[in-house]
């Protein structure tokens, strides 16, 4: 069963804050966005497998550890994920990049398909998908069903911003994808952003509207 990990640490609660406030600048979005990322991929990548190696120190040899097992992929769902995928590198900067292009049709609040690109070895790794916002989790369920239809296996979820409705939509479309997120907020509005949220992340991001 899918399970929800709220990422609550302080420094990415503070941070969150900033962001949530409508004054924030672009520049101190992203910024903020990367540093948010890295954080959370640091909880988030806890259980990798590890496997003992030897190595010569300048002391002497020693048996330690490193990551072992499949190797890992970053897929933003475009165009706000990629806000956080420099911030994942930073903590594998051998990781893969994939991207999913999507958007959501204004009238009916569904997603659009519009780009899909993976690296050659995607089923072999384990994936991370990205997106700053869970809201409706219609995009992101698509994602994660194009991404499971390319033969992967071990996909992981990772948001900035949930709403309850977005989070048992892909936990009930896929049980086996757990949530990362720093924040669970209380709902989502009639234009189907998330409340309280801090608006289209994307546009935040890029400075549009």
């Amino acid at each position: 069963m899918s399970t929800f990990h709220l990422v609550d640490h302080p420094l990415i609660q503070h941070k969150l804050t900033i962001m949530r406030d409508v004054n924030t600048s672009s520049k101190d979005f992203r910024e903020l966005l990367n540093e948010v990322a890295m954080l959370m991929g640091y909880e988030l990548t806890r259980n990798l497998p590890l496997e003992e190696v030897e190595v010569t120190t300048p002391i002497c040899k020693a048996r330690l550890k490193r990551i072992a097992g499949k190797k890992l992929a970053i897929v933003p769902i475009l165009r706000a994920g990629l806000g956080m995928v420099d911030g994942l590198l930073k903590l594998v900067p051998v990781a893969r990049v994939g991207h999913i292009g999507m958007y959501r049709d204004p009238e009916t609040h569904q997603p659009v398909d519009y780009y899909f690109k993976m690296p050659p070895d995607v089923e072999n790794r384990q994936i991370i998908v990205v997106d700053p916002m869970l809201a409706t989790g219609g995009s992101a369920s698509d994602a994660i069903r194009k991404l499971k239809d390319s033969g992967c296996t071990q996909i992981t979820m990772m948001c900035l911003v949930a709403a309850p409705e977005g989070v048992r939509k892909v936990q009930s479309e896929h049980p086996d994808v757990d949530i990362y997120a720093a924040a669970l907020d209380e709902r989502l509005n009639e234009h189907a952003y998330i409340v309280p949220g801090l608006g289209d992340a994307g546009d935040r991001i890029f400075g549009t509207k």
